[in-house]
């Protein structure tokens, strides 16, 4: 059965978390409330939704001023090898964030991965403001598809892949990526996502790169299949 990998982006496919770079670089807020927020978010007393806005609304920053410092990141540079070989095996890549549209979009162009479907947060940019919007943040009984809290729920994606009967593979570095790891069939995981793996009792790969992903997924294609695992339900924002 092919696969479809759902990849993070902000700390996975890009090493770094561009993110959290904008908002450190561009609060005007008190670093102290930013740090009360995000130990809110991890303790699960918000969402990730709840968060960006809290944090967008801190932030000084015009969209030219946001793009151009995002634009000092790049992706892991094993990436689009991956990328590449999933395809040629017959297997579908995606990227699933938390982040926003306009750096993701900038930075897969510039790797030439532009056709690379993606999933993430929007910013519209008024003046020195940014204003976060969430295309996948609804939650079922709102029409949509995800969990409510987080602000694109990658739980939703690992559904709608399974829906068009492929397993599904998550690489990803965050607690942003919980809901998805609850009920992916496989979890390839570095960082916070690891620790939270470990500590819930869900299996793991670990990885330090996409050199190691793309190793995993070529010995996954030349051994037999395992049974998909399931979980009965999603945690986390």
């Amino acid at each position: 059965m092919r696969t479809t990998w759902l990849c993070d982006f902000d700390g996975t496919a890009a090493p770094a978390d561009i993110g959290k770079a904008l908002v450190e670089r561009f609060s005007a807020g008190d670093p102290a409330r930013r740090a009360a927020l995000l130990a809110d978010w991890i303790a699960g007393r918000v969402g990730h939704r709840e968060l960006t806005v809290a944090e967008c609304a801190t932030m000084r920053v015009t969209g030219a001023e946001a793009a151009a410092f995002a634009r000092g990141f790049g992706l892991d540079p094993a990436f689009a090898g991956f990328v590449g070989a999933a395809r040629a095996a017959g297997d579908r890549v995606m990227i699933v964030s938390e982040g926003f549209d306009f750096y993701i979009a900038d930075q897969l162009a510039r790797a030439g991965l532009s056709d690379l479907p993606w999933a993430a947060n929007r910013a519209r940019f008024e003046g020195d403001r940014m204003i976060p919007s969430f295309p996948y943040g609804t939650a079922p009984g709102e029409g949509g598809a995800g969990c409510g809290r987080c602000g694109n729920c990658k739980a939703q994606h690992v559904r709608a892949a399974r829906a068009a009967g492929t397993t599904v593979a998550l690489v990803g570095d965050g607690l942003s990526d919980r809901c998805a790891a609850a009920i992916a069939d496989t979890v390839v995981a570095r960082g916070s996502l690891l620790a939270w793996c470990r500590a819930q009792g869900v299996e793991a790969v670990p990885f330090e790169d996409f050199g190691d992903v793309a190793a995993f997924a070529s010995a996954g294609r030349s051994a037999p299949a395992p049974a998909p695992r399931r979980a009965a339900s999603g945690g986390g924002s």
